[in-house]
């Protein structure tokens, strides 16, 4: 499996990682807006929330792959090139994505750590980060659930971006992450 860019693709790595973490990000979003369906206090319950943590915790590993899989070599290049605006753009999305897949785990890892409760990832259980503190628990809590809606948009807006590169301004952009096989008129 290629680790390396292309001149007109990313690497097979990083095209893998990309659409591996759309669909579990979907199934971390799935999983805590599905809980209200079960009742509190039940195992239904427990299990997706359980789900939420694993799956969360599976793309704050994951995208700290997806860094050094960047770090062999730069992005393809863009035909035609995007204006040094869109650029600056793109680069800032990217690394605010990258932010949010870091932060958003952590914040709930602590929120969970500060309501004394125990987190498991594929049967370990992690160490608490904090202490048990309810006050702080729910402080946290609420900014776990801002970079959740973050998320929501800057995952929304990246989507849109790389639509409106294929289909109105007719560059590869989004051909550059489709895995092979996939062209400009799919």
């Amino acid at each position: 499996m290629p680790w390396k860019n292309s001149e007109s693709r990313y690497s097979t790595v990083s095209i893998v990682l990309h659409w591996l973490m759309l669909v579990l990000l979907a199934l971390v979003y799935a999983s805590i807006e599905l809980r209200g369906i079960f009742p509190k206090g039940s195992g239904g319950r427990a299990l997706i929330v359980e789900s939420h943590f694993m799956l969360g915790l599976t793309v704050f590993v994951l995208v700290w792959l997806r860094l050094f899989a960047r770090s062999f070599g730069p992005a393809p290049q863009i035909f035609p090139a995007s204006p040094q605006w869109q650029t600056m753009l793109a680069r800032l999305m990217h690394w605010a994505l990258y932010l949010f897949m870091i932060a958003t785990p952590i914040l709930g890892w602590l929120t969970t750590s500060a309501k004394g409760n125990q987190v498991m990832f594929y049967g370990v259980d992690l160490p608490m980060l904090v202490a048990e503190d309810k006050a702080f628990a729910r402080q946290l809590q609420e900014w776990h659930e801002l970079a959740g809606t973050i998320g929501y948009w800057l995952i929304g807006l990246h989507a849109v971006a790389g639509l409106y590169h294929h289909y109105v301004v007719g560059d590869n952009t989004l051909l550059r992450m489709m895995p092979k096989g996939v062209s400009r008129n799919t």
